[in-house]
């Protein structure tokens, strides 16, 4: 079941320009749902839209299996979001912050006390906000979306401006929110490779457009499609031929031999014919597109 789903999404700011394009996005019921794109891709206009923020203005939103248009209440109650900077009182500690929702909402109070240990800001107590790190900030942020125990979480490029161990805490405390709370998540990026150890599965929209829509696995796997061999040898042209009488397509590239994924026993046979004809191996290497590459190519429409 898909806790989020939408049908030909399209907004549009004038007639000539296309924000979102028949976006048809598809979030799994407890996921961690990575939605990337380069910066003005259409990441933010599309949570905006599944929070109410922006009218859609043609296709269909369904949120928990229901008509956002028809349910909007009850299904806002259940949804806890950070959309940009988050909006915090600089003044107050973190656990009065969290009062001022805490009354707006209508929980209980020790759901306080609860949010500030899922996001370990327990020992904050008298600090005000104004004195916490980004990344402090961006907890208690975090912690606000979950003052009410929603079902899932929309998170607007939650890390950043972080550094490496900001970055990685927030992992850690999104895949503890998941794991443990049984919350589904979508998080929007611009950068896959901060979230590619966090995400199950991964939308990819560029210029209003979906481009790619699938399990993190199915992106790994197009990865290793790409993926390429290379054999580096004294005599490029002989080696060429060697190889490719095993039917295996090479190229000659940069003074080095290219050729496609094959498994180990062929490469240890082409190997050995290569040695018994009087060819110098150097090197046998695999060069792997990585998961970043991967994301440049498919936004840039080159795949």
């Amino acid at each position: 079941m898909y806790c989020v789903e939408t049908n030909n999404l399209t907004y549009r700011f004038s007639s000539k320009e296309i924000i979102l394009n028949n976006i048809n996005l598809q979030v799994p019921e407890g996921s961690i749902y990575g939605f990337l794109g380069p910066n003005g891709a259409g990441k933010t206009t599309t949570l905006r839209i599944l929070l109410g923020l922006l009218t859609k203005q043609q296709g269909t939103v369904n949120i928990f299996g229901k008509s956002f248009k028809e349910n909007r209440i009850e299904i806002l109650k259940n949804i806890g979001s950070l959309i940009e900077s988050p909006s915090l009182y600089s003044q107050l500690t973190a656990a009065e912050n969290l009062s001022v929702l805490q009354k707006i909402y209508q929980c209980h109070k020790s759901r306080i006390q609860e949010v500030l240990q899922i996001v370990g800001l327990t020992e904050t107590k008298k600090k005000i906000v104004g004195h916490f790190s980004l990344g402090m900030k961006q907890r208690l942020s975090i912690a606000i979306a979950m003052l009410h125990n929603p079902s899932l979480l929309l998170l607007d490029e939650p890390v950043n401006g972080l550094d490496p161990t900001g970055i990685m805490e927030i992992r850690i405390l999104l895949k503890k929110i998941n794991s443990e709370q049984g919350v589904s998540i979508i998080i929007s990026s611009h950068l896959l490779s901060e979230i590619e150890k966090l995400v199950t599965h991964i939308g990819i929209i560029n210029k209003g457009n979906m481009l790619f829509q699938g399990t993190l696995e199915a992106l790994q796997h197009k990865q290793k499609q790409l993926s390429s061999i290379i054999i580096e040898t004294n005599n490029n042209v002989h080696a060429k031929e060697i190889i490719e009488r095993n039917g295996v397509h090479a190229s000659i590239i940069n003074g080095q031999i290219m050729i496609d994924i094959i498994s180990k026993h062929i490469v240890s046979e082409i190997n050995q014919q290569l040695v018994n004809n009087g060819i110098e191996v150097y090197q046998i290497n695999l060069l792997k597109s990585d998961l970043e590459s991967i994301f440049i190519d498919i936004t840039k429409n080159q795949i």
